[in-house]
């Protein structure tokens, strides 16, 4: 063990890896400030690199191994390891082993530094990972995890690196196939392997408080260990942990706290989390863990709206809806413009005779009718789109295949009440916009009302393919998962920056691209640019949200929690109780409880004929079958 002098020499080891071999700017600020606490950098990226991304890595160091997308982090670090050899590697004070991972710095990475190079140890990281009592990955050879440091960050000391043990580990170190390897087979043991052989490790963000409050304090409670123990680095991956993870070991708000503390009370871009999610992460991940869901309220303004141009844009086809239809419009704020279309002549002139008088600098077109009200939109005003900051899209709905017709209605209800309730809930959704730059896009959710329950979690429908190649087509190349929902309106209800859907504009539809009346009730190109306006606004560098007002949420939240209960009463009935997880499971096991235990038993009876069946004495054969289905009979 040995402390470290005031200049010490020190090597960093740096994983990149990206699917697209893109360096987006937050690695170029992890890279930043590190660089200036080590002697040399060396840089080993998995897989491809864009000439550019090489470039950017490019300004921090020469030594840049590239290789192939093998081995995961672990392989990659053995490879620079390999490429210095023991002899050279020994003539650092210390080797420091980090990856893209992690974001950052919060605070400078020099207080970490300087404040370890005082600790008289052989190795460290930045944070722990708690034990575990059990082994989820199946490496573990005492059956748990230990508690150990986090192989986004650790660091080596010269009386670590020069011994025989630590360099026949990396010598040996078998190829990694996956992530459950990586992290079974060398961050799980390896600080308590070398603990053992009598090293002495430290940690920078000491979580001992925290031990059986959760197991990783860096994703389940990184606002308190940056605000309290000045932790200067996040997790990548809070913005996109598998949600069912996320709720067996918290009530959901992490990630979503983790984000307003770093905005509000830090110096650290927030752009720079932006730049890479928006590229690389699914939006419906986004949402869930950033808790993009807008709950503004309706009879009080929060902030008043800075002044931006704003605009309101309709489609009004049924004449019979034009005044329920107004009455809502109404609530844009006075003085704004108001561009109504229709699809005749007649309509034309109803259209502006029900508008004479209102507060508003009202247009009113002439369209054809083509594309339902997504023609008209996309069509018939794109013309002056890019002429504001912040614009409601509308149009009359009437939905006439579903019975009673109050069901169709209810959707159309859920629409405008989470579009355009109040006039105070319009002032705080353009507020919202103000506050947040990137964002793009706000909708109401689809309905899960009656018929429309399916469509709540099944909201593709047969669009998927059609609305990837039409996001193609247009140029977006963002995440999208046929298994994970989209963040959509699919009542064509919308406000929006004509910025964030700018690709779409920039596509010049015409007419003749829409298919003319009678249309199909889905699977149109209609439907498919309904389901694609969220990532185009991602693919131009805008994230989207869920948008209720407070009067309806209470609707949402009473229903949603009506379904949650009656279907985990229906799953319990037939299966189990359990966490939601383990209930999901159950079903898609497809086994009943008894099922499952006759099975169970089965396949220990053929366990057990396969160990001792060739040993039983041919007398005690029948006896034995006779008692083994009486056992069955017990479980039937």
């Amino acid at each position: 063990m040995a402390t470290l002098g005031e200049d010490p020499k020190r090597l960093g080891i740096f994983f990149f890896f990206d699917a697209q071999g893109i360096v987006d700017s937050y690695v170029e600020t992890l890279l930043a400030d590190m660089v200036k606490n080590l002697s040399e950098l060396v840089i080993v990226v998995n897989g491809e690199l864009t000439a550019k991304s090489y470039a950017k890595l490019g300004v921090f160091t020469d030594n840049i191994i590239l290789r192939e997308n093998k081995g995961l982090d672990v392989w990659a670090y053995k490879t620079a390891l390999d490429s210095y050899g023991w002899k050279k590697l020994s003539e650092f004070d210390e080797v420091v082993l980090f990856n893209a991972t992690i974001m950052g710095p919060v605070y400078p990475f020099e207080e970490m530094f300087t404040e370890m190079a005082g600790r008289d140890i052989d190795f460290w990281g930045i944070t722990w990972f708690h034990e575990v009592s059990f082994d989820p990955f199946g490496y573990a050879l005492e059956g748990y995890l230990p508690r150990h440091l986090q192989s986004h960050f650790h660091a080596y000391r010269r009386s670590l690196v020069t011994s025989k043990a630590f360099q026949d580990y990396w010598d040996e170190m078998p190829e990694i196939n996956g992530y459950e390897q990586s992290v079974g087979m060398h961050e799980v043991p390896f600080t308590q392997r070398f603990e053992r052989l009598g090293f002495t490790s430290d940690v920078y963000v000491n979580t001992e408080d925290m031990e059986g409050f959760n197991f990783c304090p860096i994703l389940f409670a990184p606002v308190e260990i940056i605000r309290d123990k000045r932790c200067p680095i996040f997790k990548r991956r809070s913005f996109f942990r598998p949600y069912d993870d996320v709720l067996r070991q918290c009530v959901g708000q992490p990630s979503a706290e983790l984000y307003a503390y770093l905005r509000d009370h830090t110096d650290f871009d927030t752009d720079l989390i932006w730049d890479n999610a928006l590229r690389s992460m699914n939006m419906a991940d986004l949402v869930k863990n950033l808790q993009l869901t807008y709950v503004l309220p309706t009879q009080t303004v929060t902030r008043e709206p800075k002044q931006q141009k704003v605009a309101l844009i309709a489609h009004l086809y049924y004449m019979e809806l034009v005044e329920p239809t107004l009455e809502y419009i109404r609530n844009m704020p006075e003085g704004i413009d108001i561009f109504l279309s229709t699809s005749s002549p007649e309509k034309v002139e109803q259209v502006k005779v029900a508008c004479q008088g209102l507060p508003y600098n009202i247009e009113v077109r002439l369209v054809e009718n083509r594309g339902r009200d997504v023609g008209p939109f996309l069509v018939g005003w794109k013309d002056v789109i890019h002429n504001y900051d912040v614009v409601c899209y509308t149009h009359d709905k009437k939905v006439t295949q579903l019975y009673p017709y109050s069901v169709g209605d209810g959707f159309a209800y859920k629409c405008f009440e989470n579009l355009l309730p109040t006039r105070d809930f319009v002032k705080n959704v353009i507020a919202t916009f103000d506050a947040e730059p990137r964002l793009g896009f706000l909708a109401p959710t689809p309905p899960n009302h009656a018929d429309y329950f399916p469509v709540y979690t099944f909201g593709w429908g047969p669009n998927f393919d059609h609305t990837k190649t039409l996001l193609h087509e247009l140029g977006i190349n963002v995440p999208l998962d046929p298994d994970k929902e989209p963040i959509a309106p699919l009542g064509s209800m919308f406000w929006f920056r004509p910025k964030a859907l700018k690709p779409l504009f920039d596509h010049d539809w015409q007419w003749e691209e829409f298919p003319p009346e009678p249309c199909p009730i889905d699977g149109t190109l209609m439907h498919a640019i309904e389901r694609a306006h969220g990532y185009v606004a991602q693919g131009a560098g805008y994230y989207c949200g869920w948008l209720f007002s407070d009067s309806f949420a209470r609707i949402e939240l009473t229903n949603l929690s009506f379904y949650v209960r009656d279907l985990t009463s229906a799953i319990a009935d037939h299966w189990e109780r359990g966490t939601e997880t383990r209930m999901v499971e159950l079903i898609r096991d497809n086994r009943t409880t008894r099922q499952r235990i006759k099975d169970g038993v089965k396949e220990q009876a053929k366990e057990a004929k396969m160990k001792v069946g060739p040993w039983v004495p041919a007398p005690l054969k029948g006896p034995l079958k006779t008692m083994y289905r009486r056992a069955r009979g017990l479980v039937r």
